[in-house]
C-alpha cells in the first residue's frame, strides 16, 4: 500500500467521525503513526519510515480541513528513553534514536502535537531490584529517592522527568506529554495481581487528580493519561515477559478485574451485560490414560494457545500436575471454540462439563461470536474503524 493511498484512507476514516453536533459522542483526536515502532526489540527497522509517514497523516488530514482538529503522533515505548544513573536528571533518548527523535520533536513542534509515550512502573519495578515495590505503588514514604535538590516519592514522577530530561536535553523542555500507556498487569508475574493493580490505579488517579504535577513540572501533570489496557490480549507478543498479556482492566468477557474510581461518575467500574458463552465445556486430562506424553501435549497446546497464567507468578502457577496439563488442554478447546477434535490430544483429553477451576485459577469458556446483529451505527462498529486505521498504518510502515 502507498503513502497517497494509505493518506487519503485515513483521511476518509477520520472524517467520518469529524462531530456534527455536540451530541456525537465519537471524537477523534489523533491519529498515531503505528504501535511504539522505536521500540528496542525491533531494531531501527522502522527508524527510515515514521517521519515520512507522519508527514503524508498530516497532508492528509489537511486535505479535509482536519489538521487542526485531529493530531498526527508517534507513540514512544518506554525504552525510548534511559538513564544510567535510574535519575531523571540523567535521561536521555537512545543513542540510535538522537537523529530521527529530533526529527520527530521538530514535526510534532511545528504542528503543536504532544509527546506520546509509555511510561511503566511496572516494568521499571520488575527489571530494576532497586525500586521497591512501595515505590512503584505510590506508597512510599520512608525511602524517597533524592536526584540533587529534588526528592521522589513514587516510580511514576520518575519515569516522567526522565522523559521531561530527555526532551529539554534534546533541545524541546517546553514540549507537552501525553502519557499513551500506563497500567499493572494482573497475571503473568509476581506481583501481577488485581489487588496490587487496583493499589497502584488508585494511588495513579489520586496523583493525577492533585494536579501537583512532578518536581521538573510542578502544577504542570501531563495534558492527558491513557489507561492500558481495556482487555487483556490472548494473542499479544510476550518478548518482554508473559504479563504482557494480561494488562487489561477486564477479562476477555468483560468482567472488571478490580474497582477504581476513574473520576467518571461512578465509584466503580462496570462488568459487560449479556455476554454469550458457548456451553459450560471444558477439555481436561483423561487421568484414566497413560500420561507419560501429556507435557508434551501441553507444550504443543501452548504454542498457540494462551498459557501465561500457568508461567512462574501466573494465576494458575501453583496448581498441580496434572492439573496443569488441563488448563493447557481446555484453553487449546477454548481457542478453537469447543471442537470435539480440538479436545483429542491422540486420545489424552476428556470433554466435562464439571469446571475444572481451582482457586483463582479460572479455566476460561469462550465467548460466542455471531454475525447475526449490525454493526452500524454501534459501538463495535466504531471499534472496528479505529483498528482499521491501526491496521491502515501497520501497512504503511
Amino acid at each position: 500500500m502507498g503513502p497517497s493511498s494509505s493518506g487519503c484512507k485515513i483521511s476518509s476514516l477520520v472524517a467520518m467521525f469529524k462531530p456534527s453536533s455536540t451530541s456525537e459522542i465519537v471524537s477523534v483526536l489523533y491519529v498515531a503513526i503505528g504501535d511504539e515502532p522505536f521500540q528496542q526489540s525491533y531494531g531501527e527497522q522502522y527508524h527510515p519510515f515514521v517521519i515520512g509517514s507522519a508527514m503524508n497523516i498530516q497532508t492528509a488530514l489537511a486535505k479535509v480541513s482536519l489538521a487542526n482538529q485531529v493530531k498526527v503522533v508517534v507513540p514512544c515505548s518506554y525504552d525510548t528513553f534511559q538513564s544510567e544513573s535510574s535519575l531523571p536528571s540523567k535521561g536521555h533518548f537512545r543513542p540510535d534514536l538522537n537523529k530521527t527523535m529530533i526529527e520527530l520533536l521538530t514535526f510534532l513542534r511545528k504542528h503543536h502535537s504532544p509527546f506520546f509515550v509509555t511510561i511503566s512502573p511496572f516494568i521499571t519495578f520488575h527489571r530494576n531490584k532497586n525500586i521497591s515495590l512501595n515505590f512503584s505503588l505510590f506508597e512510599e514514604t520512608r525511602h524517597p529517592r533524592n536526584d540533587g535538590h529534588r526528592t521522589y516519592k513514587n516510580s511514576f514522577d520518575l519515569g516522567y522527568d526522565t522523559v521531561v530530561t530527555a526532551l529539554s536535553t534534546a533541545g524541546y523542555p517546553e514540549m507537552d506529554v501525553v502519557v499513551a500507556k500506563i497500567g499493572w498487569p494482573m497475571d503473568g508475574a509476581a506481583n501481577a495481581t488485581s489487588s496490587t493493580a487496583e493499589t497502584f490505579m488508585k494511588g495513579l488517579m489520586d496523583h493525577l487528580h492533585s494536579k501537583s504535577g512532578t518536581p521538573l513540572r510542578p502544577r504542570n501533570p501531563p495534558i492527558e493519561t491513557y489507561i492500558y489496557s481495556l482487555l487483556d490480549e490472548d494473542q499479544r507478543s510476550i518478548a518482554d515477559g508473559n504479563f504482557e498479556r494480561h494488562w487489561g482492566v477486564f477479562t476477555f468477557d468483560g468482567q472488571a478485574k478490580y474497582n477504581v474510581d476513574l473520576g467518571q461518575g461512578s465509584k466503580n467500574l462496570v462488568n459487560a451485560q449479556f455476554v454469550e458463552y458457548l456451553s459450560s465445556k471444558w477439555c481436561v486430562v483423561n487421568n484414566n490414560k497413560d500420561l507419560s506424553n501429556a507435557t508434551a501435549s501441553s507444550l504443543n497446546a501452548c504454542s498457540t494457545a494462551d498459557c501465561t497464567a500457568i508461567s512462574p507468578g501466573g494465576s494458575c502457577f501453583n496448581i498441580s500436575w496434572p492439573a496443569n496439563i488441563s488448563y493447557a488442554f481446555n484453553n487449546y478447546y477454548q481457542l478453537h471454540d469447543q471442537r470435539a477434535d480440538s479436545c483429542d490430544f491422540g486420545g489424552l483429553g476428556l470433554i466435562t462439563t464439571v469446571d475444572p477451576s481451582v482457586g483463582n485459577c479460572r479455566f476460561p469458556v469462550e465467548l460466542r461470536t455471531s454475525h447475526s446483529v449490525s454493526l452500524y451505527g454501534t459501538g463495535l462498529f466504531q471499534w472496528m474503524i479505529l483498528l482499521t486505521i491501526n491496521t491502515i498504518l501497520h501497512d504503511f510502515l
